[in-house]
């Protein structure tokens, strides 16, 4: 389908891959993978044609059609969701409209014989095509497909300028999803989607007949679709069959192997250069000393993998705090005309683990900061426990850093007990290696600003610790050091994320938010996904029964018979007509053909009647196929037209 060949690219004179070959085949399911800057998303962007590499060419197979979502920054406007999403549909969209032109040819009074049979068999194949297509239940699956991800049937007709970032990102994925692309490029395609929406991405990719090459920090998400992984791993590219785990047994073991060749080869060099720094002024070594420098120049270094093995960060110890460290009394809370919630009723004990699920706009951040002070409700009561200590992170909370101090000196003042090296340490497990942790907070990126005020809440002394979204911009490493931190940590905790992997080993109770109701699964994650795929089961089968349009499915099939009967009615005349036209221009094309036989035989001018007889039965033949194909044209698209109102 797809192949590379000796592909290089190089940033700051560093090659990222160099010399890479690789063939992506049609159906492969490919997560890529690699240490942070080590070129996975650039392999996207040259795969898409949007980044040229130093050296080498990619090679695609002609038709095929490749889909690519980048991470970010990604905007649509000008449009409604459904049209936006629709315009997704371009073979469908140019094949209808050239329909069009066709059908609107066709009705012409100039057209020759010839013209018109070549513009009917065009029609025939842009028919043929549009079945292939499946363009008769196109619309059906793009609003299959945007209620998947989460938008509702009442923003359908909304502007696309008027969704969020997330949301645009979601719009962005719907429609690669729905321009039936042979394959899927995604970079961190799960990063604004709430579980509803992933977990029906998940079975939509998991049926999906194309390639997929994804990039992607959640470890559930690759692990259930994905059968082989790519790992960009200095410089090269290293294929395996397997997912995601299967890679990390693999890695596991050849890091040790790695390790093992390192302190091998480190051994041999030292003894080298003892050799080398002994004898190098002694005229009977002189050659062996020149032989040995030689061996040290061409020595190909073992380059160790990056791990944060040793890194093992704990909170400091909480404070004691009462039995309840929150209680919410008979809240509500409203935006406008939007009531988020009524009469709520809330409590968190000390040492519960929660994870808030749900949609997206449900209200699980705004739970999370009424529970966390961070801003007000219009009734109710909030009632803070005995010496409980609240932190709270968000998005949005890494504005309030300070611009002026650079990130060493942000987070220092919060660890009397941490030398600046443990510091580091934790900074680097946070992707801030090197000088990094020197450059100013103002000039850092969102993502960057948001790892640093993570940083700060690991540091912080508080037995109530709300998060909300504390992964998004956390690589795997990344978030296995702060899940660890989490496990470990001795006091209540709040988890606003979609990231089930990241969840599972630490929460111990779940609080689903769905249109104002907050359900309590008191167990893990396991358990919550348990009961929501019964519940989901259960939905079905009433749909089953029921259907979309809360109709029973006596009734349903009742109307359907109906609508069929109808349409035979309307048509049946038509159709009928139009197969004794079929049947009467066969039998003309024949006589047709027969005559010409008769003209081009030279006996037939022997007789000068007869050849007039039959050049004068070919007009009058001719020009009764023309009347018959004329009106078989009309009554073809005025069938179409009638059909296309029972569509």
């Amino acid at each position: 389908m797809i192949d590379l060949l000796n592909i290089s690219l190089q940033f700051g004179g560093k090659f990222l891959f160099n010399g890479v070959n690789y063939k992506i085949n049609a159906g492969d399911k490919i997560s890529l993978v690699g240490a942070n800057g080590t070129g996975k998303s650039s392999l996207l962007k040259i795969l898409t044609g949007q980044l040229q590499p130093e050296s080498g060419k990619i090679i695609k197979q002609k038709n095929v059609q490749v889909g690519y979502l980048p991470q970010d920054h990604v905007t649509h406007s000008g449009k409604s969701l459904i049209q936006e999403a629709t315009s997704a549909l371009t073979d469908i969209i140019k094949l209808q409209q050239k329909e069009k032109e066709i059908t609107g040819q066709l009705v012409s009074s100039l057209l020759t014989d010839e013209q018109r049979e070549d513009l009917v068999n065009q029609l025939g194949e842009v028919h043929h095509r549009l079945e292939e297509l499946d363009s008769y239940s196109a619309e059906a699956r793009v609003k299959k497909i945007l209620l998947g991800l989460g938008f509702t049937r009442d923003e359908f007709e909304k502007l696309t300028d008027e969704f969020s970032g997330g949301w645009q990102m979601r719009i962005a994925l719907a429609k690669i999803l729905i321009s039936q692309n042979d394959m899927l490029l995604m970079d961190e395609p799960t990063n604004h989607l709430d579980i509803d929406s992933l977990e029906w991405l998940i079975d939509y990719l998991k049926s999906f007949r194309g390639a997929l090459l994804i990039v992607s920090h959640d470890k559930r998400f690759v692990n259930e679709i994905t059968n082989r992984t790519l790992e960009i791993f200095s410089g090269k590219i290293n294929s395996f069959r397997g997912n995601y785990d299967a890679y990390l047994k693999f890695k596991d073991e050849r890091d040790v192997m790695l390790e093992h060749q390192f302190d091998l080869q480190q051994k041999k060099i030292k003894e080298t250069e003892s050799f080398i720094e002994r004898f190098r002024y002694k005229a009977t070594k002189a050659k062996q000393v020149q032989s040995r420098i030689k061996q040290l120049e061409k020595v190909e270094l073992v380059e160790l993998p990056e791990g944060t093995a040793s890194i093992n960060i704990r909170f400091p110890a909480p404070p004691p705090s009462g039995r309840i460290n929150v209680e919410l009394k008979n809240i509500k809370k409203a935006y406008g005309s939007n009531l988020v919630f009524n009469g709520l009723n809330f409590i968190v004990e000390r040492g519960e683990k929660i994870a808030f699920v749900g949609p997206n706009g449900a209200g699980k951040s705004t739970l999370a900061k009424i529970i966390a002070s961070v801003i007000n409700f219009d009734e109710g009561e909030r009632v803070l426990g005995y010496n409980t200590l609240v932190s709270y992170y968000a998005q949005d909370v890494a504005d309030e850093l300070n611009p002026e101090y650079d990130i060493i000196e942000t987070v220092e003042g919060l660890a009397e007990d941490k030398s600046i090296g443990q510091l580091r340490s934790l900074l680097g497990s946070f992707l801030f290696s090197g000088d990094d942790v020197f450059k100013k907070v103002g000039v850092l990126s969102g993502g960057e600003k948001s790892r640093v005020a993570l940083v700060k809440i690991l540091l912080t002394k508080s037995n109530f610790i709300i998060l909300d979204e504390p992964t998004n911009h956390l690589d795997i490493s990344s978030k296995e050091v702060l899940q660890q931190a989490l496990i470990n940590f001795a006091g209540s905790l709040i988890l606003v994320s979609h990231d089930v992997d990241f969840l599972k080993p630490i929460v111990n109770k779940v609080v689903e938010i769905r249109k104002g109701n907050v359900q309590t699964f008191l167990g893990g994650m396991d358990y919550y996904l348990s009961k929501r795929r019964e519940i989901l089961d259960r939905e079905e089968a009433v749909k089953d029964q029921v259907g979309d349009t809360g109709l029973t499915k006596k009734d349903q099939k009742r109307i359907e018979a109906e609508k069929r009967q109808k349409r035979y009615q309307v048509t049946k005349d038509i159709i009928s007509k139009i197969a004794g036209l079929e049947k009467k221009i066969e039998e003309t094309e024949s006589k047709v053909k027969e005559i010409e036989s008769l003209l081009a035989e030279p006996s037939t001018y022997g007789n000068a009647a007869v050849a007039k007889e039959k050049n004068l039965e070919y007009v009058q033949v001719k020009e009764l196929l023309n009347s018959l194909m004329e009106e078989w044209e009309q009554l073809s698209v005025k069938l179409t037209n009638i059909e296309k109102q029972f569509d």
